[in-house]
């Protein structure tokens, strides 16, 4: 095993790291950073940024205008860019726009890419991805599911709504997923202009950090034809772990450099803090958890590293990316829930970012499924797998 990272890399590295340190974070106290995230004058601001520094949607395709990137490429440069909050939305690479741009290279016809995908790739809009529904409706469990689509001619009739959809206030076009009259389900595009779409509200959250927050949608008798159906019809369910597989370990990536944030503030505070007769983090309860900080970190980086490489291989990995999914959510809210404690009244107020960071981060063992949901899912593939060899 060879963990040392070639010239390109580093170089790309370190440039992240410069333009993250000097362009960014310089930003972070702009009073544009709303409680739904940054506002629409802010997301250009940042953007525009990036694209002068040739850091704009590193992780599409040089065909598309990205940088082409791999998973292992992505896990270096999205550990930098989740330095700071601002920065996946500088280099557009969060939440859900990173995932719907990973998605539509994959499945959408090359109509689909030049209508929606290529302005997007370009920073010029923004999309959501609809799948999510209150009560009754699909939740960690997308089989319940009860948005339906009734093909009508050459036509779609979408009816339903969907809950807690990640940057839909603003979003240029939306991904939607409906269940189908045999039970399977599709998913289709749209601009969020249609008529039928509308966005009802926005919903109060913990994070700040998704440019649109998180909001309530209503399809009313939506008529979508059938040329902006994205991919086979009936094979949503299958396309949705092709986006959701890569997207748990991207999330993985940016909160780990939060957690590295965190991390380098609280050990600079023991380090300078004086308790007791000598700096803070010379007393032993101090410095065990900046020694536990350490490893989880440390945990993290490595099951990042080896999902990536096994989805550079080609591989699905469902398995993979749910384990690397919950041990990195979980080890880095310990990190940063070690972070505040160290810090303590300036942990817990936003005299330093860490409260912020603290806030974001708590979500993460929610967003693309709980973690009972993933133990649950890896349980059942470890008996089948005992099953099979016995």
């Amino acid at each position: 095993m060879d963990f040392s990272l070639t010239p390109a890399q580093l170089e790309l590295q370190a440039r992240t790291r410069r333009f993250i340190a000097e362009k960014i974070i310089p930003l972070e106290g702009d009073p544009r950073a709303t409680s739904h995230g940054p506002t629409e004058a802010l997301r250009a601001e940042l953007v525009g940024l990036a694209r002068e520094a040739g850091l704009l949607t590193p992780h599409a395709s040089i065909e598309m205008g990205g940088l082409g990137l791999s998973h292992t490429d992505k896990a270096i440069v999205f550990e930098e860019a989740g330095y700071s909050a601002l920065g996946p939305t500088a280099m557009n690479i969060h939440a859900p726009d990173e995932g719907n741009i990973h998605l539509m290279e994959m499945v959408a016809t090359h109509e689909q890419k030049e209508r929606w995908l290529r302005p997007q790739v370009q920073g010029h809009t923004r999309s959501c991805f609809a799948m999510t529904e209150p009560h009754p409706g699909a939740g960690a469990d997308p089989s319940m599911m009860l948005t339906t689509a009734v093909k009508d001619g050459d036509h779609y009739v979408i009816n339903g709504t969907k809950w807690f959809i990640t940057g839909a206030e603003g979003a240029t076009y939306v991904i939607i997923m409906a269940k189908m009259e045999d039970g399977s389900a599709t998913m289709f595009l749209s601009d969020m202009s249609r008529e039928g779409i509308s966005v009802t509200r926005q919903m109060d959250a913990m994070d700040s950090c998704f440019t649109g927050g998180h909001c309530v949608m209503e399809f009313n008798n939506v008529r979508i034809p059938a040329t902006d159906v994205l991919g086979e019809i009936g094979r949503g369910f299958k396309y949705a772990q092709v986006r959701l597989a890569p997207a748990r370990l991207t999330h993985c990536m940016r909160w780990l450099g939060q957690a590295r944030r965190a991390h380098d503030i609280a050990t600079e505070y023991a380090r300078t803090r004086q308790a007791f007769g000598r700096a803070l983090g010379k007393h032993e309860g101090v410095g065990f958890m900046l020694a536990d900080n350490d490893m989880d970190i440390q945990t993290c980086r490595l099951h990042i590293a080896h999902t990536a490489w096994l989805l550079d291989q080609g591989q699905t990995c469902n398995f993979e990316s749910s384990r690397a999914k919950v041990t990195c959510s979980e080890a880095e809210w310990r990190v940063v829930d070690r972070c505040v404690q160290i810090l303590g009244g300036q942990g817990v107020t936003g005299e330093t970012v860490v409260m912020r960071i603290f806030l974001d981060m708590r979500a993460f063992r929610i967003y693309d499924g709980p973690s009972e949901v993933h133990r649950w899912s890896m349980a059942r593939k470890i008996l089948d797998a005992a099953e099979k060899r016995a």
